[in-house]
Parts: C-alpha cells; structure tokens; sequence
C-alpha cells in the first residue's frame, strides 16, 4: 500500500504516532483540556471506540493497547482494566491536542525533525516493501553495473626512507635518487638495501584492495598509487614518519559481481532509489498545493 493509500496525501491531516512525546512537555495545561474527560457516548464513526474533541480513538490501536497490558498481565484483563487502557488514550489524545494547540510541533526541533522523519517513513514505506519482478531487478542491475563493482586490486611496490625534522632535506634526496634509479630500471632489492630503510609495516607482496592496502600506506599514499600505471614510479611521497617512493607492479580491474551472488545488496539498492523518487513525486505535490513565499535576492 502506498503512501496516499495510507492517508498521507497533502490534504490529509492525520496525526503522527511521535507527537506521544508532547505529553511531557504540557503538564500546565491538562486541567483546562480535562485529563478526566471521558468519551462521549453517542454516534461514534466506524472504527472508533472514543472521540476527544472530535478526534476518534481508534479501535485497532485500542486492541494493541489492550493485547500489551493483557500480554504483562497473569490474570485475565477486567472490565477495570479494558477502561483504564481507554483512559490512558484519552489522556494521551488531550496531550497530544493540547501539545499542538501550544505549536511545539513548530517550536521544538527535536519534535520537527521527528514527525519530518514519521512522514518521511509513511511515504516510503509502501515502495520500500515492494518486491520487484525478475525482470525488474535485472534490468535495474543492469542499467547500475558501475555502481555495483567493486574495487579491482593493485600490487604496489615500496621504498622507504626514514626522516625526521633535522634530516629531512638529506631523507628527500635520498627518495629522490630512488625514484631516479627505479625509473631507470635499476634492481629493486639493491636499491632498496642503499638508499632505502626498513619500514616499520610494508605492504605484501600481493594484490591487496585499496582498502587494505590504506592500512600500510596511509590515505596520501594510496590516492598516489592508485594514480599510477603499471610499472610508473611515483614521486617521493611524504608520510608522518618519512618519504616512500612506489612503484605499481599489478593491477586488477573493478569486477561486477553476478547478480544472484549480490541479490540482497541489489534489491536494497533498488527499494532505496525507488523510496527516493516516491518522497520527491510527494514533496513536489506538496509545494503544488502550497503558498510558499521567497525573501529575492536570498542574504
């Protein structure tokens, strides 16, 4: 059931469950909105077992009630009872009127992004349980393969030259030869062994995924290599503890996943992007039966 089904078109003024909450904020005003107050009998519209103010209570969220006092209850729920849960969504209902008759609903920004957040979800909620056909899942896969690789893999090379503030300058040169020479084609063992230190953590020898690899190189490091082309020698990069020079020996591309091995991730992806569209065709309806005014030029 969509949104609209649900009662949340624009013109529908149904109240959030979240406004519970104004309850604790409208003590002063209970005695003048009658905490007492009971229903009043009468014509009462289908559904509902109380109107307060004109606002029904409503039957099924009377039975929830009911079922969770009876659910902590050993002994079988009495008539007491029954009225006592009626009661108490009296007085909630009273808070709730009396907690927007106050405008906190407006002023509070706890309670507006709450209740933004309970229309957001009855918005997106219907979209969200839907579950798309085969065809439908493959196709939006399909259209979203980019989004669905995942990373390739690189093999990375390094020379470490250990600085400090008072050798820095003779660090760097030191990083500088090395990139010489590696371009050059000299050994890369030899050349770590002379100009070269011993790292505290150095990368395997292996293909590593970027973000593995981000553990013994650092951000900095890794945006350099995975800038550079197979073989490619890297400037010397600076570290927090010295300069590394990297060399690319490897790379793997990003590979898509078959569709039967991510269908979870797929069809999450799917609900998400197609919540996101049902709230825009919502909010733009909303501004189209609004009288929204705008301060030109904005300060």
């Amino acid at each position: 059931m969509n949104a609209r089904a649900q009662g949340l078109s624009p013109k529908a003024t149904r109240r959030p469950t979240v406004l519970l909450v104004l309850g604790a904020l409208a003590g002063v005003g209970l005695a003048a909105a009658g905490l007492a107050a009971s229903p009043r009998h009468g014509a009462l519209p289908a559904g509902a077992v109380a109107l307060v103010n004109g606002e029904p209570i409503r039957a099924d969220d009377y039975q929830r009630a009911v079922e969770g006092v009876a659910n902590d209850k050993r002994d079988p729920l009495t008539d007491a009872d029954r009225r006592h849960v009626l009661d108490r969504l009296i007085d909630e209902e009273l808070l709730v009127q009396r907690g927007l008759s106050l405008g906190l609903a407006r002023q509070d920004r706890r309670l507006r992004a709450d209740l933004t957040s309970t229309v957001i979800d009855g918005v997106v909620g219907g979209v969200g349980d839907r579950v798309p056909s085969d065809d439908e899942l493959a196709a939006f896969y399909e259209r979203n393969r980019d989004f669905f690789a995942g990373p390739g893999r690189v093999r990375v090379r390094q020379v470490f030259v250990r600085a400090t503030a008072a050798t820095d300058d003779a660090a760097l040169a030191r990083a500088q030869q090395a990139t010489a020479r590696l371009r050059a084609g000299d050994d890369p063992t030899a050349l770590a062994a002379a100009l070269g230190d011993a790292p505290v953590s150095p990368p395997p020898d292996a293909l590593l995924p970027p973000s593995k690899l981000l553990e013994y190189l650092g951000p900095t490091a890794l945006r350099t290599a995975l800038g550079l082309a197979v073989g490619e020698v890297s400037d010397p990069v600076r570290s927090s503890s010295g300069y590394l020079v990297l060399q690319m020996l490897e790379r793997q591309p990003d590979t898509v996943p078959p569709l039967d091995d991510i269908r979870p991730q797929v069809l999450a992806e799917f609900r998400r992007r197609a919540g996101e569209q049902e709230l825009r065709s919502y909010l733009d309806e909303l501004r189209a039966s609004a009288d929204v005014v705008i301060a030109e030029p904005l300060q």
